[in-house]
């Protein structure tokens, strides 16, 4: 892709507990262009939020290792920076808005001083300076009355306030990248629009490139340029966003997009996917979806499908493809 901000090439993490080994993300390989909004979305423990925060050099070690592959930013492979050179990266170059604001957030401190601090470490601001500078970034968000709420804390916040608060953090030091991992998640409904349109207008402003996390492919058809699909640890479809609600190419992505409500008139019942997502201590042979793909043959037990191009710019990792060709 020409003017490539960031590309995964082969990522595999690995978590050594003590029941056994747990590949959290296997051979994930994806790009995503300057200005653009790549979308990630999947069930809950398919490896999205583990992608996330290997870009970030956020895996715990121990138990979590990234086994193998490369990650690229602007052409430079990240794993082979040191701990302070990565501390310089982030929140400067590429920053993260994480899942649960409370968690993220520390209750004991106003939001003037956890922002703050990001300012004055990587910029060289003075107090005053990084005062004046999140009074600024909660106006941006569209916090109401920065002035007196700059000094407030975490829990006198609502739900959607945190997550300005986050991504005012976030947006601090100017970043190239973003990181949105579930930011509307256990939000309501218009919250969750106001979130996504302040998320998708800083985007468009500041000329950032952004990685959204979701399971929700109502945000995905609102927010995204590009798509990939996730399915426990692996990327089984890769497409432009209209190719994918248009002509979706593995069962996967078709059972998704069957148990979406329609708000057309046209009533219908909702197509569950049948089963759960696989325990991954003990993940089944061949494609990991077999065991709730109705198309399921003999091959998809035994090997695991190459994500291979069925369209010009369109992936899938599915047999049937294979047996279509053939």
């Amino acid at each position: 892709m020409a003017d490539t901000v960031l590309a995964l090439d082969d990522l595999t993490v690995r978590f050594r507990l003590r029941r056994g080994d747990l590949t959290a993300v296997d051979g994930v390989s994806f790009s995503i262009g300057r200005g653009q909004t790549f979308g990630l979305v999947g069930e809950s423990g398919s490896g999205k939020s583990v992608t996330a925060r290997a870009i970030m050099r956020l895996i715990p070690h121990p138990p979590g290792e990234i086994e193998r592959g490369r990650i690229l930013f602007e052409g430079d492979d990240i794993l082979g920076k040191s701990d302070g050179e990565m501390r310089a990266l982030r929140g400067r170059r590429i920053a993260m808005v994480f899942q649960e604001p409370m968690s993220a957030l520390n209750p004991v401190f106003t939001v003037c001083e956890q922002i703050s601090d990001a300012l004055r470490n990587n910029l060289g601001l003075s107090r005053a300076e990084a005062r004046e500078r999140v009074i600024e970034l909660l106006s941006m968000v569209g916090i109401p009355s920065p002035q007196r709420r700059v000094d407030s804390y975490v829990h006198e916040f609502s739900g959607g306030m945190r997550q300005r608060v986050m991504l005012a953090m976030a947006l601090s030091c100017d970043p190239r990248f973003l990181i949105a991992d579930e930011p509307t998640t256990a939000l309501d409904v218009t919250i969750q629009a106001t979130i996504l349109e302040l998320i998708t207008g800083m985007i468009e402003r500041f000329g950032m490139s952004l990685l959204f996390i979701t399971h929700n492919l109502g945000v995905v058809a609102h927010a995204c340029d590009r798509v990939g699909v996730m399915y426990a640890s692996h990327i089984v479809e890769l497409a432009d966003r209209r190719e994918i609600f248009a002509r979706p190419q593995h069962p996967y992505t078709v059972g998704l997009l069957n148990s979406i409500p329609r708000l057309d008139g046209q009533a219908r019942t909702l197509t569950p996917i049948a089963g759960s997502v696989c325990n991954m201590m003990r993940p089944p042979g061949g494609c990991k979806f077999h065991p709730r793909c109705s198309h399921a043959m003999d091959v998809c037990r035994r090997e695991v499908p190459a994500l291979k191009e069925i369209a010009p710019g369109h992936f899938a990792a599915c047999h049937l493809h294979e047996r279509a060709a053939a």
